[in-house]
């Protein structure tokens, strides 16, 4: 994945913002008419995170399912974008914001930004796009391109600044995409499955099963551990097939306490997600692990999130390590 392109912000000038005034230039009126659109109607994105992290590929892939996508924008002039595309409506009124660590307004008080966006009464969601150091070096140095802020220093250097300006950002976004062991395409279908269905706001689900050997998901909101269950590896006739396929499946699931185990996680993900909706979480992780993310995990993410749909919820099964073995 080639790092983020800072292609130049917009120059867009609007009037004092927060005052919206009718078509004939008469007096002010602050928000619309009960018939009329609110700004709480108006679709807002601010995507922000770290160099090399993929922004560039989301702001693409949001583009592609309908969004007008501002890059590089001054924290300054969210609030001034966002009262633009209320008034624009249309097309507008899907907006989508990306920050920028490399611009010269970059501020770190995103979570004043978003403060104040709310206030106007936009209901704005914050993307965080993250990367392990590790992957980060190996992108930068696949480019044979110096880290915006590293100076005169070294690359880890340069990202661990970036770090440090950006964590209160990742501590206030709404969702944490992870691109260590993503390519771009998968990146790009990530994005447009969370944002691209017509119910885009309800409170989506993803299920996702990895191997404990190559580490937690760092944006996982529930960890399950199905390594008590019997291991497929050690069944030759098994071992080299997935627990997307039904021999797997139907081994793991019919192994004792597995179905109970897929029944109390699903019934409690039900449970809750009332709450997370009603408290603005719209992306809810939960990641399910064995030891290599081939087998057990594989199997029961799949049951998982079947179980969830029946239940009308929105979630889909990924698998982040399938295929490394």
């Amino acid at each position: 994945m080639a790092t983020d392109e800072s292609p130049t912000g917009t120059e867009d000038q609007v009037e004092e913002p927060g005052t919206d005034r009718e078509p004939d230039g008469g007096q002010p009126v602050h928000g619309r008419s009960e018939a009329g659109p609110t700004r709480s109607d108006t679709t807002l994105v601010v995507v922000t995170g770290v160099s090399g992290g993929g922004r560039s590929t989301v702001a693409r892939a949001l583009e592609n399912v309908g969004f007008y996508v501002v890059d590089n924008l001054p924290q300054a002039l969210m609030l001034d974008m966002a009262e633009l595309a209320f008034r624009a409506g249309g097309a507008a009124r899907q907006t989508a914001m990306v920050l920028d660590v490399r611009s010269r307004a970059f501020s770190t008080d995103l979570a004043g930004a978003i403060r104040a966006l709310k206030e106007r009464g936009f209901q704005p969601r914050v993307v965080f796009v993250d990367a392990d150091d590790e992957v980060l070096i190996r992108r930068f140095e696949s480019v044979r391109r110096s880290h915006p802020l590293q100076g005169d220093g070294r690359l880890a250097d340069g990202i661990a600044i970036e770090r440090g300006l950006l964590e209160e950002a990742r501590d206030q976004a709404d969702v944490i995409i992870d691109t260590s062991h993503l390519n771009v395409n998968q990146l790009r279908s990530r994005v447009e499955e969370l944002f691209g269905g017509e119910d885009a706001r309800r409170l989506r689900v993803t299920v996702l099963s990895f191997g404990f050997k190559y580490g937690l998901p760092p944006d996982a909101d529930f960890v399950l551990d199905a390594r008590f269950l019997p291991n497929p590896y050690w069944v030759p006739e098994l071992r080299e097939h997935t627990g997307r396929e039904e021999d797997v499946s139907r081994y793991v699931l019919g192994q004792r306490g597995a179905v109970t185990f897929v029944e109390t996680y699903a019934r409690l993900i039900n449970a809750t997600a009332p709450g997370f909706e009603r408290e603005g979480k719209r992306y809810l992780t939960v990641a399910v692990g064995c030891t290599g993310g081939k087998h057990r995990s594989v199997a029961i993410a799949e049951e998982l999130a079947a179980r969830l749909r029946q239940a009308r919820l929105a979630a889909t099964a990924h698998h982040r390590d399938l295929g490394r073995e």
